[in-house]
């Protein structure tokens, strides 16, 4: 039989600072009533002294980890997922693997901006289906503050700094309806590039850079290929979007999440929001609003549950999973 990889527990960490659009709009040229008005944004978390990539990714693991019950030195394997690491090299996981007090186990990071969590997922999944572990740790964590250009509002109001996690554990019992990973589906188009990206790079400037974007042309691209992506999936687990119980969306822009409900038909009511509180955490957004959701109580054993996001390259995906 082949076996399951079943969500066995989540967590998240923030920074300690949490700024409010008023506050940004004391250094930047904005208000609180545009931010909301185009976004849905209304606070979001920068990180401080102290806090980074790696270190709010090891407090999620953290978290996570007591959630499932599960003990560090069971860990096989980490698979990271951020665009903005504490170094080149080595890979952030590595960091995390060590603040655990892990000895031995895979660690590596995956780059695939605010796709990076369900890029991080499929990853995790297949290895444990080939027998590299048979618990991982799955975590999107992200230091977005410190590559944004704080005098441009078109972008510097959007983000903010976060981790999620998720332990995934291969589980063999048998049960119906099947829990666990059901389908993933995850795509790329590089031709893109030019329309969110960081203009800097230690092969290209050698600087870190600043994060770039075109807006519209973002928007219309994230609508059209979410929607499409949450019907694929949702086909290759022989599912239908009345099946679903949640959709976990990433935390781009609220006008984002709306307009995918409706090309879908989906139950606004279904949709798990966050944005307002967190803005846009790139990688950390996805695991970040399902730890969210599950901490209040809204997801629980047994849901469906859609995860989406689309990010930079342009990168997206999109997975099924039975809670």
């Amino acid at each position: 039989m082949t076996p399951r990889i079943v969500v066995a527990g989540s967590g998240s960490a923030l920074p300690r600072r949490r700024v409010s659009n008023q506050e940004l709009a004391e250094t930047v040229e904005t208000s609180d009533e545009w931010i909301v008005e185009r976004t849905g944004i209304r606070w979001r978390h920068i990180a401080g002294e102290g806090e980074t990539t790696a270190s709010l990714a090891t407090e999620s693991a953290r978290r996570a980890l007591a959630a499932a019950g599960v003990e560090p030195a069971e860990v096989g394997l980490i698979v990271l997922a951020t665009a903005t690491p504490d170094q080149t090299f080595p890979a952030s996981a590595t960091i995390v693997q060590a603040a655990l007090g892990i000895a031995d186990c895979v660690a590596f990071d995956v780059a695939a901006v605010c796709s990076g969590f369900l890029y991080a997922l499929s990853v995790a999944e297949s290895m444990m289906r080939g027998g590299t572990a048979k618990v991982a740790l799955v975590i999107g964590a992200e230091t977005f503050s410190r590559i944004l250009d704080w005098e441009d509002r078109g972008t510097c109001v959007l983000f903010g700094d976060g981790a999620g996690a998720m332990v995934l554990k291969v589980d063999d019992s048998a049960g119906a309806p099947p829990r666990g990973i059901l389908s993933v589906s995850l795509h790329a188009d590089g031709r893109h590039n030019q329309l969110l990206f960081v203009d800097g790079g230690p092969s290209t400037t050698g600087t870190v850079g600043k994060l770039r974007m075109k807006g519209p042309e973002v928007f219309k691209h994230a609508v059209t290929n979410l929607s499409k992506v949450m019907t694929e999936v949702l086909e290759k687990a022989h599912l239908t979007a009345a099946d679903v119980d949640w959709v976990v969306p990433h935390q781009a822009n609220r006008r984002i999440l709306d307009a995918t409900a409706r090309k879908l038909g989906l139950d606004p009511s279904k949709v798990v929001i966050t944005v307002d509180e967190h803005a846009n955490t790139s990688a950390a957004s996805v695991p970040l609003a399902f730890d969210t959701a599950v901490k209040d109580g809204r997801i629980k054993l047994g849901d469906l549950v859609v995860l989406e996001a689309m990010g930079g390259g342009f990168t997206w995906g999109a997975a099924a999973i039975r809670i």
